[in-house]
């Protein structure tokens, strides 16, 4: 009996540990997440934000190739459709995010974007609770648009854009994660996505020839915001339940308004802050009941 429950303290303690540290890596994987979208903001004057998606995409493409090793020849045509598909929308997210952030700051593009997830979470359920999520992020989308002597309507028209590509990303990612084994769909989605901004990046880099800091930002963006983020989450979900993920995930838009207040010098107002926070919350909620929904089927 005494062995026994030894067994059981030691193994309750390995897994309090692996906790803590897929908390540590996600938190990390988040920082950096935001960090290098901020430091990429830094290359817009040179290479424009077309420029830097584009860096970022080959980085990440060469890295995750590398790393995860997927296999092209075999896939067949049922799985490459949902690749090419979900490359073509990561490109297209990333492309209008880095747009958004150019013209409206990186804590309000972020948090707009994030819309998307949400939107995803609630258009599964009728729930009051979710109509109440419904209805708090609605408020926080009607604050950031609210009318202020610097308004942007293309910068918030660009983020919802990259939210509604965020949203088709979330499932096509399921549909290539039920077809193509581990995480070789993925890959290949990175691959695709970067084959296709190798035009769109070398008329950008021809036409304004960069300099090698602009360079070194673009490269930092696309290991800090897709190569760090995306073997962290590999890592963290071994070790945490995907509704705790998907709550921490929800912080993100603070870390990005964190992230452009120290680096860009990004201020923003009161109602803006607010707003994040109501964001925030509504994404934490969902998340929480879209875990607790899995686990009550499980």
């Amino acid at each position: 009996m005494e062995t026994s429950t030894e067994a059981r303290d030691e193994g309750a303690g390995r897994f309090g540990d692996g906790r803590l540290t897929g908390v540590a890596v996600m938190l990390g994987g988040g920082l950096s997440n935001q960090l290098g979208a901020s430091v990429g903001a830094l290359a817009f004057p040179v290479i424009g934000p077309a420029g830097v998606v584009a860096v970022r995409q080959w980085v990440a493409a060469a890295v995750l190739f590398a790393v995860v090793r997927p296999r092209p020849r075999s896939f067949t045509r049922e799985q490459w459709w949902p690749i090419v598909a979900m490359g073509l929308v990561f490109g297209c997210m990333n492309l209008t995010l880095y747009s958004a952030v150019d013209r409206i700051g990186l804590g309000l593009a972020v948090t707009l974007e994030f819309l998307g997830p949400l939107a995803v979470a609630l258009a599964s359920s009728r729930r009051w609770p979710d109509l109440v999520c419904a209805l708090l992020a609605g408020g926080a989308v009607a604050v950031l648009m609210r009318p202020r002597p610097s308004e942007d309507h293309l910068g918030i028209g660009l983020a919802l854009v990259a939210a509604a590509c965020w949203a088709a990303y979330i499932l096509l990612n399921r549909t290539v994660g039920r077809r193509v084994p581990g995480v070789e769909g993925a890959a290949a989605a990175a691959g695709v996505s970067a084959l296709v901004f190798l035009p769109v990046g070398m008329w950008v880099l021809w036409h304004g020839p960069p300099t090698w800091a602009a360079l070194g930002c673009a490269v930092a963006a696309g290991v800090l915001s897709s190569v760090v983020p995306f073997l962290g989450d590999l890592y963290a979900l071994r070790r945490v339940s995907a509704r705790f993920f998907g709550l921490f995930m929800s912080v993100h838009p603070v870390m990005a308004a964190l992230a452009g207040l120290v680096v860009l010098e990004q201020s923003l107002a009161w109602p803006d802050w607010a707003a994040i926070a109501a964001v925030v919350t509504a994404n934490a909620v969902s998340a929480t009941r879209a875990g607790r929904s899995e686990d009550g089927r499980r």
